[in-house]
């Protein structure tokens, strides 16, 4: 997702026993190789050198949090350094305040919109794979339309 615009940028549909954390250079395919990236943002499932090389090489900057017990990666390519530097600053800072530093918070935003993409339509009509990729395709094509039509403005009013 795009957290400028909210529009959803890829979607990749994995079956409910198939994990997702082999899916993030599939996503980054599908956004053109001349449109810039500039940071990719995903939770600690995340944490693999796949995902960190395959961001790394789409000249954008990972978000993501080192597992609870992540312990260092042999640094033998540009990934493994930039994830343990990520480690030792949540060692040396805390989680929390890494999250703050890195806009990690900002993941919220696309964790909401998945969850709209989800409840559009309860569930997907489709039997076959391809048809029901197409069909969350359709889904992710109306909810962009959608928001370029405008988000709603909340205003506060005060009791007197």
């Amino acid at each position: 997702m795009d957290t400028a615009t909210s529009d959803i940028r890829a979607v990749e549909f994995t079956p409910s026993w198939e994990g997702d954390s082999p899916v993030p250079p599939d996503l980054l395919g599908q956004i053109p190789q001349d449109e810039e990236i500039g940071t990719v943002t995903a939770d600690g499932a995340y944490d693999t050198r796949r995902c960190h090389s395959a961001i790394i090489a789409r000249g954008a900057t990972a978000v993501i949090p080192t597992r609870k017990n992540g312990r260092p990666w042999k640094e033998d390519c540009p990934a493994a350094r930039v994830r343990n530097e990520t480690l030792r600053a949540t060692r040396h800072y805390g989680r929390a305040f890494w999250k703050r530093l890195t806009g990690y918070h900002a993941r919220s935003r696309a964790e909401a919109k998945m969850r709209c993409l989800k409840s559009f339509g309860e569930r997907i009509a489709a039997r076959d794979p391809d048809r029901q990729t197409a069909e969350i395709q359709i889904h992710v094509a109306l909810m962009n339309r959608f928001n370029s039509l405008g988000t709603a403005e909340v205003v506060r009013v005060v009791g007197t």
